[in-house]
């Protein structure tokens, strides 16, 4: 299939009003606080809006697309519904402690505390795996665009690739964090209209409004289950953990949301709003991928169903604006990492590297340049995703594996009950998820839930054993704790 004129003139709009809003913003950013954390003056219907848009990506309409299609409802159950009641149950918590450490240790990237809360070796060792980390989730996002693009409308992988990639590296290198959020904004709407489109047919298709519960019935069994082996109640209870860890700050892109709120209120009603978001927005997104077994049976590539979806039922003119909402989607989310990413970089990595970055004049060119150095790497990682397992193997069996060993020490330290798990704790849990993720990566594990949750299930059994055998707490912590708790 090819693109009608009408078709192009709507994604070269988009991409022109995400590249326009980039370089606005350029003016936005007087020194690296406004570039990494917008000045600390993030409205919360803004953070909320980014927040939700950063925690997904095109990846949903290929990864999870799949998933819908061999296994129904249960997509719903393991990812949107866990993140929902996760984001909005802690929303007075982690939203507020972020907010808190801004105004106490004038922090510009989630990992800049942990020099007080364990030591300069911890914080190292969690910034250089995350960002190793971030290079490959970042590449998957890529790859995901890249496969919608190549089923839809012909186009190679290459180029699907590259084009998303390079106007984002445009307006995050430009725009920094105001870049990012406004054009989250933007994306949030255009993605919700690209979604409702392809709902609002997928329904007509099917017969009318009726069709939206008449339908499980034509679907194979077990695809309106709430489990569908291997996506098991075990299964989703790892993943709460996991987006536990994840969507309170793990994730470091969605802290910063926080970090940049004005007071913990603003930052308490982001999360809320986010949750919110999480738990109605994915029953509309998702029903075209449930549907499509019905529309499109026997397919070879579950992974390709959306695509496939969107050439059946669209009629020309209406395909740019979904294929817009897809870039949407993932720009959305990579540009959140890749700011967040550059601000750990700036200001956790290169200080301890070399001196001159300690006190850096230049800090707003060196983000910049950081920004521009990071993306291209998750670039290449992008053009080479099927060596890593494809797609779903990056983002579940990589990313959710050792996402948990690397944010757990950064969330639950800042919680007082934890207070006396120090490095060593720290460290060996780290230690810990990785040994277990390497040992069992080659290992035939029956239980999906297992295979995922065992590397973050490890280390949070070494994190609070260890903290339970400290004799003492360090004064710097009592302070840091006290000063989390206290402040109004």
């Amino acid at each position: 299939m090819t693109f009608n004129t009408l078709d192009l003139v709507v994604i070269i709009l988009f991409f022109s009003s995400m590249i326009i809003i980039g370089v606005i913003s350029y003016f936005k950013s007087k020194n690296s606080e406004d570039y990494f954390v917008a000045g600390g003056k993030l409205p919360w219907w803004l953070a909320g809006i980014s927040h939700h848009v950063s925690g997904h990506s095109g990846a949903v309409f290929v990864a999870y697309a799949a998933v819908a299609y061999t296994h129904g409802f249960t997509m719903y159950m393991w990812w949107a519904f866990p993140v929902a009641i996760v984001v909005i149950t802690t929303a007075k918590i982690f939203p507020v402690y972020w907010v808190r450490l801004r105004k106490e240790l004038l922090i510009q990237s989630p990992l800049e505390y942990l020099h007080v809360r364990y030591n300069v070796l911890t914080q190292q060792i969690i910034a250089w795996s995350g960002v190793l980390l971030k290079i490959f989730d970042v590449g998957a996002k890529w790859a995901a665009i890249g496969i919608l693009l190549n089923v839809v409308a012909g186009v190679p992988m290459t180029p699907g690739i590259l084009v998303s990639g390079v106007v984002t590296l445009i307006y995050v290198t430009f725009g920094g964090l105001w870049g990012v959020i406004i054009t989250d904004l933007i994306q949030f709407i255009v993605q919700i209209l690209g979604g409702i489109v392809m709902f609002v047919l997928v329904v007509k298709q099917l017969g009318g409004v009726g069709s939206v519960t008449r339908m499980w019935s034509r679907l194979p069994p077990g695809h309106s289950d709430l489990f569908n082996d291997p996506y098991t109640a075990g299964f989703v209870g790892v993943m709460f953990f996991v987006y536990f860890l994840s969507y309170n700050g793990g994730i470091w892109s969605l802290a910063t949301r926080y970090i940049s709120s004005p007071n913990e209120k603003e930052a308490s009603k982001a999360a809320q709003l986010s949750g919110i978001l999480y738990l109605v927005w994915p029953l509309i997104l998702f029903f075209p991928m449930w549907a499509a077994p019905i529309i499109l049976p026997n397919l070879e590539n579950p992974s390709e169903s959306y695509g496939w979806l969107m050439v059946k039922i669209l009629p020309q003119g209406m395909i740019g604006l979904v294929i817009a909402s897809l870039f949407a989607a993932t720009m959305g989310m990579t540009s959140s990492d890749v700011n967040t990413i550059a601000a750990v970089i700036t200001r956790d990595i290169l200080p301890v590297v070399s001196d001159k970055f300690r006190n850096d004049k230049h800090s707003l060119r060196t983000a910049r340049i950081t920004t521009f150095i990071f993306t291209l790497a998750t670039l290449a990682i992008a053009l080479n995703y099927e060596r890593f397992g494809g797609v779903l193997g990056l983002i579940v069996n990589w990313f959710a594996a050792l996402l948990g060993p690397t944010a757990l020490p950064l969330l639950l330290g800042l919680l007082p009950v934890f207070k006396s798990c120090g490095p060593k704790a720290a460290i060996s849990s780290i230690i810990g998820g990785v040994i277990t993720f390497v040992i069992t990566k080659d290992m035939h594990v029956s239980s999906l839930a297992l295979e995922v949750g065992l590397p973050t299930i490890v280390s949070a059994i070494v994190f609070i054993g260890l903290g339970l055998t400290a004799e003492t707490v360090p004064v710097k912590v009592k302070n840091l704790i006290v000063a989390l708790k206290q402040r109004a």
